[in-house]
């Protein structure tokens, strides 16, 4: 084995696949067995993050960055001059094994430039988890790329050996992709998505039946989109998150701020910053659809399609229902409680157990874990509330906006780099 060549290719592969940020291994339960190696049931895959704060999970790598397509936002990109290198099926499977044996990484994230066609590089992505699976017994993480175009009898065995699957959709809309990657087809992108959300559907129904079935995608699928390498607004990419959440059962969205990488006239300037603070905005409505129960609509409309870059999507929407409150602490439901700025799901469900009991003040909800310094101004207390004089202050929201401060400074340049 030259190793030299192959950690040249580490280096170039490893940096490829940075721009990937959907690596969760939330939901893996493969659990070990004696002989062993790994145990996806582990509380989660071990972190870094590279220098612009995009999250690296563990070996995370491009089986190849050789690619058929030349999509404009893309570093891989056909016509882009870059050095190009490719793994063979044994060299990422010995690098997995021994970085495992190292205690280096818990799982493998593998994705892949297409080259030839979409079941010859599928192809090669199952033999690595196949050979993971059957001849090293490694039963760690696996979360695999699947390649938008393979056929289902590919998707079949993929979702046998590895944990979760995901297929970017990359541009939010149909006209932003077709202008900056008109060779691809959103169709084969949604293809592979509904074969495995049909796989996943089968198998829960017959795990009710039988007592031993295959694990089929045991942490389901998910899907990335760039943000700001096109002129989609965020209420666009929301309601397309929506779609896909309802009618996918996705486990999760990954939104990815454009980083320009290449000159081309269809994209923003090399100049232009990374959006991470509207990254970071469109995961926050992201959660509040999740586990708040806000509809997309009711985050943004088409009167205010972007979302507001000075607040959080959810205090920005209490601005703009002020009607709705003060809140009774004591006799609100708890769907009212959530939406109350500064009260998480953790702290709402502690509210509803506790004032079962006693009557709640602002040193409770405190101990509750809510943010106070920023719930108070929307509650109303049983005992009264001297804050909610500012409800009906014009001044309100500077107030608020004074009270908080950004944590998207400059702070990446220390993070931990694991290449």
């Amino acid at each position: 084995m030259n190793f030299e060549r192959l950690k040249e290719k580490l280096e170039i592969l490893a940096d490829a696949a940075k721009y990937d940020v959907s690596c969760s291994s939330s939901g893996g339960t493969r659990k070990n067995k004696k002989g062993a190696l790994g145990d996806s049931s582990v509380s989660g895959i071990c972190h870094t993050y590279t220098e612009d704060g995009r999250c690296v999970s563990l070996l995370k790598i491009l089986l190849t960055n050789h690619c058929i397509y030349d999509c404009a936002y893309c570093v891989s990109r056909s016509s882009n001059d870059i050095k190009r290198a490719a793994f063979t099926v044994e060299e990422v499977v010995d690098l997995t094994i021994n970085f495992y044996r190292r205690n280096y990484i818990e799982g493998l994230f593998l994705s892949s430039g297409i080259f030839k066609n979409a079941d010859t590089t599928m192809e090669r992505l199952v033999r690595v988890a196949k050979k993971l699976r059957q001849e090293e017994n490694f039963n760690g993480y696996i979360h695999l790329k699947s390649i938008p175009g393979a056929s289902d009898e590919l998707m079949q065995e993929a979702a046998l050996y590895a944990d979760r699957l995901s297929v970017n959709l990359e541009i939010p809309t149909e006209s932003g992709l077709k202008l900056l990657a008109p060779e691809k087809n959103r169709e084969d992108m949604l293809s592979p998505m509904r074969y495995i959300q049909k796989g996943i559907s089968q198998y829960e129904d017959e795990k009710k039946i039988l007592k031993k079935v295959p694990k089929f995608a045991p942490a389901g699928q998910s899907t990335q989109m760039i943000v700001g390498a096109t002129n989609e607004n965020d209420l666009q990419i929301i309601k397309v998150a929506d779609h896909f959440y309802k009618n996918f059962n996705l486990k999760r969205v990954y939104y990815s701020g454009y980083v320009p990488v290449l000159e081309d006239k269809r994209l923003p300037s090399l100049t232009t910053e990374v959006p991470m603070l509207r990254e970071n905005r469109l995961y926050q409505s992201d959660w509040l659809m999740r586990f708040y129960g806000f509809k997309a609509e009711e985050i943004l409309d088409p009167h205010m399609p972007f979302l507001d870059l000075e607040v959080d999507p959810k205090l920005s929407w209490a601005l703009r229902h002020l009607d709705q409150f003060p809140v009774n602490i004591q006799t609100a439901d708890y769907q009212m409680i959530l939406r109350i700025p500064g009260i998480g799901v953790k702290s709402a469900q502690k509210i509803i157990s506790a004032r079962r009991f006693q009557i709640l003040s602002i040193d409770h909800l405190k101990q509750l874990g809510a943010a106070v310094n920023r719930a108070k101004y929307f509650i109303d207390f049983t005992a009264g509330n001297a804050y909610l004089r500012y409800l009906t202050d014009k001044n309100f929201r500077k107030l608020l906006v004074g009270g908080s401060s950004s944590k998207f400074h400059n702070q990446f340049s220390q993070q931990l780099s694991l290449f």
